[in-house]
């Protein structure tokens, strides 16, 4: 079964008409997305656009065989003028199947939002599953559907949905994941590709065409990764960012509670309201067991504080005590836990602070600190597939 992107923008296109943001002023090129619309094996046309015959034929690809149209967005009826030898619109009802004469087979798909979803199954057995914009399936139980070969979905408006077909079993490792209805909520280009390959998915330019079932650019994503930035620079939302797509993530908070600090209680507040609420919370810093753990991935936020609570098990802030057996006992806790990080089975992304960069603290206690967090973080990052620095709410890719 093929499929040819006519177009994989938002609604509105990029770059929207009239807008004056910068990732509207770089959508250029392969990044300009006309309106979302897929050509099944030139039979099928999921969604109906503005210039669809022209699109189509700057692919290579003619709509003069397209037998059925069907319509995915919450309005009814065409979008625009429907051309000419193209059949009328249609939409089917959800959960009901729709069989045409070449062989596919098109089941609605019910949202949670207005719009409709379809699952196509070609004539060979191939699924692909498309949805609307700033929709997700509802009604998912595990095992319901079997895995598709290729989901094409809104992954930058919804991840949500990503995780919800992951925890039925309906997106594996080699379903092949593409990114439709992109706006200019991301820049475009290499960021765009850096945030989509984080959650298992990727971008193809207006006009492309893809072979369902073939799973040769499906994204590896890095099963262990550090997020590294100073204070306020949009790590900690980086770091939960790349695991919105995967569901029953266990958030490890190693700063606790802080009984009676009400600044302290602001900002887990703020961190916990903007999290998924699937995930589930651990307050603690005994990350060995958990490493050890086979399990859901865990978001680590962070390392920094795990050094604080270790350095006031050692006794790492008193000369006299860091002398005398303190630093071998830090420098034991550093090696059990990055040790247990290379042995892992889970997905880990950890955050931690980079505070090397800045003032020399001016107490011994403190560039001692400062020291060891550089150390620890060297001796993570050593240990994962990916490391990333965040300066300004940019993320940089340092490896990986």
């Amino acid at each position: 079964m093929e499929l040819t992107l006519l177009g994989t923008g938002a609604p509105a296109g990029l770059p929207r008409p009239d807008c004056p943001c910068a990732a509207c002023a770089t959508a250029l090129g392969d990044d300009a997305r006309a309106a979302t619309a897929l050509l099944v094996d030139g039979a099928l046309l999921l969604d109906l656009t503005p210039g669809a015959a022209f699109a189509a034929a700057r692919a290579g690809r003619s709509l003069g065989g397209v037998r059925q149209v069907l319509l995915s967005h919450p309005h009814e009826g065409p979008a625009v003028e429907v051309p000419a030898g193209v059949p009328q619109p249609g939409r089917v009802p959800d959960r009901r199947e729709l069989a045409l004469l070449t062989g596919h087979r098109v089941r609605a798909v019910a949202m949670d939002s207005p719009g409709t979803g379809y699952a196509v199954t070609g004539p060979d057995g191939q699924r692909l599953l498309y949805l609307p914009p700033g929709g997700a399936p509802a009604g998912l139980e595990e095992g319901s559907s079997g895995m598709y070969d290729m989901v094409v979905a809104d992954v930058v408006g919804r991840p949500d949905a990503l995780a919800r077909l992951r925890a039925v079993g309906a997106v594996g490792p080699t379903t092949d994941v593409v990114a439709v209805h992109l706006d200019h909520d991301v820049p475009p280009g290499a960021e765009l590709r850096r945030r989509l390959a984080a959650a298992g998915a990727r971008a193809v330019p207006d006009g492309a065409t893809l072979v369902v079932g073939a799973y040769e650019d499906v994204p590896d994503v890095p099963r262990r990764t550090l997020v590294l930035g100073g204070a306020r620079s949009g790590k900690s939302v980086e770091a939960e960012r790349r695991l919105e797509a995967f569901p029953d993530v266990l958030y490890v908070a190693t700063g606790g509670s802080r009984s009676g600090d009400t600044e302290w209680a602001a900002r887990v507040a703020a961190h916990r309201e903007r999290r998924p609420g699937s995930w589930r919370t651990a307050e603690t810093c005994d990350l060995v067991p958990l490493l050890a753990e086979d399990g859901a991935p865990l978001l680590i936020d962070c390392l920094s504080l795990w050094l604080t609570d270790a350095m006031d098990a050692a006794g790492a802030w008193d000369d006299a005590v860091w002398a005398d057996g303190g630093e071998r006992a830090l420098r034991e806790r550093v090696r059990e836990l990055t040790e247990a990080v290379r042995a892992t089975r889970r997905s880990v992304v950890a955050v931690s602070n980079e505070v090397g960069s800045g003032i020399v603290p001016a107490t011994a206690s403190g560039r001692r600190y400062r020291d060891e967090l550089g150390r620890l973080s060297a001796a993570f990052a050593a240990e994962c597939e990916q490391v990333v620095l965040v300066v300004a709410g940019q993320a940089m890719v340092l490896r990986g």
